[in-house]
């Protein structure tokens, strides 16, 4: 089976001799790092923040008594589970689609997001007090999920168009499970989950718009029908996971503030929403980041 898009045909002018506009990159990179800003500064430099992270972090032990021991051996694993299907995935496509510079920059932009967090995480001041009984040393944001969504991130800025959007969801998932792996092991507050993937999509939408002008030949939309990694539903239920795990933590939220009875699981749960909420979120805009350019250029 022909796993990548087809050539453009000759004849047909405009398929893919239109420029990629730069501005939906840059934007998406800028609202990135934006995301990225303001996760630090309410959920590290506010008490409300901080009790609400906080909050989460103690509640996940609750989780970690039933399936720490699972979750704990996945993040052992994690490091070279990443890497090892970042590099497996991104060396077939270079070899079988000689994709040599979309490989080069996946891998730069893979590198450059994880040693941004190392950065961040190291110059960082620690977490004020404010009166939230925490620890003070700053792990925002968290190197393991920094490195779980840049190896999606790698294998899906170099597969077709075709793929990209199974490829996201796949991509975002384990990302997602790798953060919330954090989060119910303890070793991370929701915060720094949601921060290290803003950190994430910050490079990869500048990523982005060099793999898409670096190989316009490939870069080629046949229509969301013509595989089944291109259907719609792929992205339809991005959206949609997006959205109900943003209502579901907001409404856990509304539900245990403000009130007198004390909270086991609540808070944890609305961490675990905004992991999912922010992930799928992110996966949502990259695939249409990624696949609407291609469509304009097709005139599809």
């Amino acid at each position: 089976m022909n796993t990548h898009a087809a050539s453009p045909r000759p004849g047909l002018p405009g398929r893919t001799g239109a420029r990629v506009a730069a501005w939906p990159f840059l934007t998406a990179a800028l609202i990135s790092l934006a995301g990225l800003i303001l996760s630090y500064r309410f959920f590290v430099k506010t008490t409300t923040g901080q009790f609400i992270d906080e909050s989460a972090l103690v509640e996940a032990a609750v989780a970690r008594e039933r399936i720490g021991a699972q979750t704990a051996q996945m993040l052992d694993l994690l490091p070279l589970t990443s890497v090892v299907i970042a590099t497996l995935v991104v060396l077939f496509v270079t070899l079988a689609r000689r994709r040599w510079k979309a490989a080069g920059i996946a891998i730069v932009a893979m590198a450059g997001a994880n040693l941004s967090t190392q950065l961040i995480k190291a110059f960082l001041p620690d977490r004020p007090d404010l009166g939230v009984n925490t620890l003070t040393l700053n792990s925002l944001p968290s190197g393991h999920s920094t490195l779980a969504a840049s190896a999606a991130a790698a294998v899906f800025l170099v597969v077709s168009p075709r793929w990209r959007p199974a490829a996201a969801f796949v991509g975002g998932s384990y990302a997602i499970m790798a953060g919330i792996s954090t989060l119910i092991n303890q070793w991370h507050r929701p915060a720094d989950v949601v921060a290290a993937f803003f950190v994430v999509a910050f490079w990869t939408a500048l990523a982005a718009l060099l793999v898409m002008r670096s190989g316009p030949a490939w870069n080629v939309w046949l229509g969301s029908a013509e595989h089944w990694a291109s259907a719609r539903g792929w992205t339809v239920l991005t959206g949609l996971l997006t959205v109900l795990a943003g209502v579901a933590a907001a409404l856990i939220y509304r539900s245990v503030m403000g009130t007198e009875s004390g909270s086991t699981t609540s808070f944890f749960l609305v961490g675990v929403g905004q992991i999912v909420m922010v992930g799928y979120g992110l996966t949502f805009a990259s695939t249409l980041l990624l696949t609407l350019p291609v469509r304009r250029r097709n005139g599809r």
